[in-house]
């Protein structure tokens, strides 16, 4: 009796798993056959600029450092941070009291040698006189010679004094060496500088430099004159335009890159030192270019793949990029123009996967390439 349950049992369980196992295959078949509705719109053939992105910081054209030349107390300061200055413009004095006497006293220093001087050659041109006639002898003769020669180079020791002296009395002044701004006032009147001291930071805004760097890839496509397009937060909407100025000779080991430096004109000293910049250089003319919208992409990892339809089946791509134009990106290799991408509902799908196109291909194609056209210009 206890041998006929169990057995009774069994048969039951046996069957219940059948049932189960049935209804799950039933049901996954079903929901196999069920289409996923997607969008779609036709990959284009457009003719665009290829270009290079990068990012870099605008710098001033020359940064100079005005140092006190000698030690002394800041009697004045001229200008203040912000203030335009041009060549030859006095920017700040030290004080100048012991200089001014000590040109004074170098002054009346030559004018005492010149004197002496004076004084012996009238008594060497009178021995000279009358030793020719024998009537001094050799020795007084090469006496008033040899002061002659001392009373010479004392004029001359007195000269380079009073050179030095004023040397260092125009040192008390601070002239601009170019047209240029103040970017930072380092002193105050009443202050002590010793020589060496840094007092002003001059920067010269016409035109800025721009380093920014490249790829590896793309060093071929560097060359010296090259129009470099620019970008910047603070004027949305506008491009400044520039030029290379600079490919420098050696690759960044770490980073494997090329720094390039561009001339951006400033004119209008719109741009300002510091700024962030977006920069585009264009390496060739228009070509034609399978473009899709950035929606259709999909990223895993390194991998982008994106869905084409065919028919009403869905099949997996894996495609290389290019550049980003507007709302489009290029692709080139993995893709022909006019083939029907999927650009909403791909994350729902998988090769083979059936779909239901819920609106035509190209409807907006008109909106977009108009947006992408502005956005290449």
């Amino acid at each position: 009796m206890k041998r006929r349950t169990i057995g009774i049992a069994g048969l039951t369980l046996l069957a219940l798993s059948a049932t189960i196992l049935l209804s799950a295959g039933c049901g996954k078949k079903s929901a196999g056959d069920k289409a996923v509705n997607v969008i779609v719109q036709a990959a284009e053939n457009r003719k665009v600029r290829p270009y290079i992105e990068s990012t870099g910081t605008l710098n001033p054209n020359e940064e100079i450092i005005m140092g006190a030349e000698i030690d002394g107390i800041v009697r004045n300061v001229k200008v203040d941070e912000g203030t335009v200055v041009t060549k030859g413009m006095l920017l700040a004095m030290l004080d100048d009291t012991e200089h001014v006497h000590e040109v004074i006293r170098a002054k009346a220093a030559l004018k005492q040698t010149e004197a002496s001087l004076a004084n012996t050659r009238m008594e060497f041109s009178r021995k000279d006189a009358l030793y020719k006639e024998q009537l001094v002898t050799r020795q007084q003769y090469d006496d008033v010679f040899t002061r002659l020669t001392l009373a010479e180079s004392e004029v001359d020791r007195a000269r380079a004094a009073l050179v030095i002296a004023n040397q260092k009395l125009a040192k008390t002044r601070l002239y601009a060496p170019t047209a240029c701004r103040v970017k930072e006032k380092k002193v105050s009147v009443g202050d002590f500088v010793k020589n060496g001291t840094p007092m002003l930071v001059l920067i010269q805004p016409v035109p800025l430099k721009l380093r920014f760097s490249v790829p590896e890839r793309d060093i071929g496509k560097m060359k010296v004159g090259q129009e470099v397009h620019v970008r910047v937060d603070a004027f949305p909407g506008r491009e400044f335009v520039g030029k290379v100025s600079i490919v420098f000779p050696s690759v960044e080991e770490k980073t494997r890159s090329l720094t390039v430096e561009a001339l951006i004109p400033n004119g209008q000293d719109e741009l300002k030192p510091g700024l962030f910049a977006k920069v585009r250089l264009y390496t060739g003319e228009e070509q034609d270019t399978v473009l899709v919208p950035v929606t259709s992409l999909l990223y895993e990892g390194e991998r982008v793949r994106l869905y084409v339809v065919e028919g009403t089946t869905a099949r997996e791509r894996p495609v290389k990029l290019g550049n980003k134009h507007g709302e489009f990106m290029e692709i080139s290799s993995g893709l022909r123009a006019g083939e029907m991408v999927v650009v909403a509902g791909q994350q729902n799908l998988s090769e083979g996967a059936k779909v239901s196109v819920e609106k035509p291909a190209g409807q907006e194609r008109g909106k977009e390439g108009t947006g992408h056209n502005e956005e290449r210009k």
